[in-house]
């Protein structure tokens, strides 16, 4: 079982930047795809960014193109999304996904996830 723990939420103003982090205890997660997603109150959950399980594949949401980068450091085992340029429509939930079987912008292709970080920006 792998239990990933997200850190580095907070509240910030808009145009600025946040860092979160993301690794997994239990195990390594070094042959696993990883994505994070966002789920703003009384919206559904959305794919943000994923990153393949080498690191040299990655995909982001139209919203946060530009603005976002997801990295791993697999010495670490820690995977990140540096925030830049942070807007309002940016408040949400983030939550840090592992898939066993490749890099995916869809829910359903994670096994495993975290409990979430809560991201606030103000205007």
């Amino acid at each position: 079982q792998v239990h990933l723990v997200e850190s580095g939420g907070g509240m910030v103003q808009a145009g600025g930047s946040l860092r979160l982090s993301c690794a997994p205890s239990g195990r390594t997660f070094s042959r696993y795809g990883m994505g994070w997603f966002r789920q703003a109150p009384g919206k559904e959950r959305e794919f943000v960014a994923t990153i393949s399980w080498s690191g040299s594949s990655t995909l982001y949401a139209d919203s946060v193109k530009g603005r976002f980068i997801i990295s791993r450091d697999s010495a670490k085992n820690t995977v990140y999304l540096q925030m830049n340029s942070l807007k309002p429509e940016d408040t949400a939930t983030y939550y840090c996904a592992a898939s066993r079987r490749g890099s995916f912008s869809r829910l359903s292709g994670y096994d495993y996830w975290g409990q979430g970080t809560q991201v606030t920006v103000s205007s």
